[in-house]
C-alpha cells in the first residue's frame, strides 16, 4: 500500500496518490486443562470486538506499560514444509532455526484452542522476521476463496525488491497467484509518490503478500544498499480498518506506537493495485520505537462494502494474520490494556514453562476490527 512518511530513522516516504501527507527441541507438555477453565478464561479474538469497539480513549502509556518493537509478522499455514518453501525459494527469506513443536496448557491457554499441537517457523529477509505457524491439531478452516482486499480480516506483508521488473518476472517464473493484474507505477504528479511501484500477489494458502520498489528519491537509505540481492526485507504489514481513531485508540493509545505518517490515496493505479473499483482509502502508518517492520491502517473511504472480520475465527484458520510486539515489562503493558480500546484475548499473560518459541512469556490481543496481536517478553 501506499503512504507518505515522516523520515526521522525509520522507514522511508510511499504513497499511492493522495491529497496531503502529514532448532528447538519439542516441548511436550502432559498437563490436562479442565475444559470449563479453558472456555471460561480464554475469549475468542473475535468474540471480542464488540468490547473492544465500545471502549474508550486510553491515555497515552508511559515507556515501561508501551511496546518496545514490532518483532515479527505471523502467519497461519496449512503446510509449514510448502511455505517454507515457498518463502525461502521464491522470495529469499532464510530459515532462522528448525521448527519449533509445542503444545500443552499454557499454550491452549494462550491461543484459546483446546488440545492444540503447533509448529512453529521463524524466517528472516534482511532485518526483518516472519513467522509461520502450522497446528497439526486442531486444523483450522481454509482462507475464503472470496476474499477481497477491502474485506477488514485483510492482512497483508509488504516486501521490499530492488528491481521491480525482475522481481515480476520472477514472481511469474514460479507461478504465484496474481490480485494486481500487473506491476503499478505510481504518478508522477504525486511528489512523495512518484515513481514508487507496487505489486500484490498471494502465497500457497492465500496470504496476500506485496512488492514494493523505490526510487533512488524515496525511502529508508538502508533498500538502496541492496548490493546483488532482489528482495531485501519487510517494510511493513498492512491491515484492513474500519475506523481509523477507533484503531489508533488501541495501536496509539493504548500500545505506545507512534503515527509516523497519513494519507488519502485513490486514483486508477490504487484500483489495480488492491483490485478494487473506485477505491479511496484513508491510509495510517505507525512505528514501535524499538523497530521492526511498521502498521498500516487501511480504511476503505470507497466503496465501504468491506466484511467485517467473522467473529468465530480462531488462531488456527487460515485467515489468521497477527503482528508480534515486543515488551519489557508485559505484566505492565498488559494492565495498561485493560479498559482501553484493545481487548485481551487470553486469560492474562501465560508463561511458558521452557522458551521454545524464543520467550516465555505471551499473550493475545484482539484490536476493534479483530486483527490478532501477540504480545511477547523475552
Amino acid at each position: 500500500m501506499g503512504v507518505s512518511r515522516r523520515f526521522d530513522g525509520d522507514h522511508s516516504q510511499r504513497a499511492a496518490g493522495r491529497r496531503s501527507s502529514a532448532g528447538t527441541p519439542p516441548v511436550s507438555g502432559r498437563g490436562r486443562l479442565p475444559v470449563r477453565a479453558l472456555l471460561g478464561g480464554v475469549a475468542l479474538l473475535g468474540a471480542l470486538v464488540g468490547a473492544a469497539v465500545a471502549r474508550g480513549q486510553a491515555t497515552v502509556p508511559s515507556d515501561s506499560h508501551a511496546v518496545r518493537a514490532v518483532r515479527a509478522v505471523g502467519l497461519t499455514v496449512s503446510s509449514l514444509e510448502r511455505s517454507i518453501d515457498f518463502y525461502t525459494r521464491v522470495l529469499a527469506f532464510a530459515p532462522v532455526a528448525e521448527p519449533a513443536e509445542v503444545w500443552g496448557p499454557e499454550y491452549d491457554r494462550r491461543q484459546g484452542i483446546f488440545g492444540l499441537r503447533m509448529r512453529v517457523a521463524r524466517l528472516r529477509l534482511g532485518d526483518e522476521t516472519l513467522e509461520l505457524y502450522e497446528y497439526l491439531t486442531p486444523r483450522g478452516r481454509p482462507m475464503p476463496v472470496d476474499s477481497r482486499s477491502n474485506d477488514r480480516w485483510f492482512q497483508h506483508v509488504a516486501i521490499i525488491v530492488s528491481d521491480m521488473d525482475r522481481a515480476y518476472r520472477h514472481l511469474r517464473a514460479h507461478g504465484v497467484e496474481h490480485v494486481s493484474p500487473a506491476p503499478q507505477r505510481l504518478p508522477d504528479w504525486n511528489a512523495n509518490a512518484g515513481g514508487i511501484r507496487a505489486f500484490y500477489f498471494k502465497d500457497p494458502d492465500g496470504h496476500p503478500l506485496e512488492i514494493l520498489e523505490f526510487p533512488a528519491d524515496k525511502g529508508d537509505p538502508k533498500w538502496r544498499r541492496a548490493g546483488d540481492r532482489l528482495f531485501l526485507g519487510i517494510d511493513h504489514t498492512a491491515i484492513v480498518v474500519g475506523d481509523t481513531e477507533r484503531s489508533l485508540r488501541c495501536y496509539r493509545d493504548a500500545l505506545g506506537l507512534r503515527v509516523t505518517g497519513a494519507s488519502e490515496n485513490y486514483g486508477p493505479e490504487q484500483e489495480y493495485l488492491n483490485q478494487v473499483f473506485g477505491a479511496r482509502l484513508r491510509i495510517t502508518a505507525l512505528r514501535a520505537q524499538g523497530g521492526g517492520p511498521g502498521i498500516e491502517f487501511l480504511e476503505y473511504l470507497a466503496p465501504r462494502d468491506g466484511r467485517p472480520r467473522p467473529a468465530d475465527v480462531r488462531p488456527n484458520d487460515l485467515v489468521h494474520g497477527q503482528t508480534v510486539l515486543q515488551a519489557d515489562d508485559l505484566e505492565a503493558v498488559v494492565r495498561a490494556l485493560r479498559g482501553s480500546a484493545c481487548a485481551l484475548a487470553s486469560p492474562d499473560v501465560v508463561t511458558a514453562s521452557e522458551p521454545a518459541l524464543g520467550f516465555r512469556k505471551g499473550a493475545l490481543v484482539a484490536d476493534p476490527d479483530g486483527h490478532a496481536l501477540e504480545l511477547v517478553e523475552p
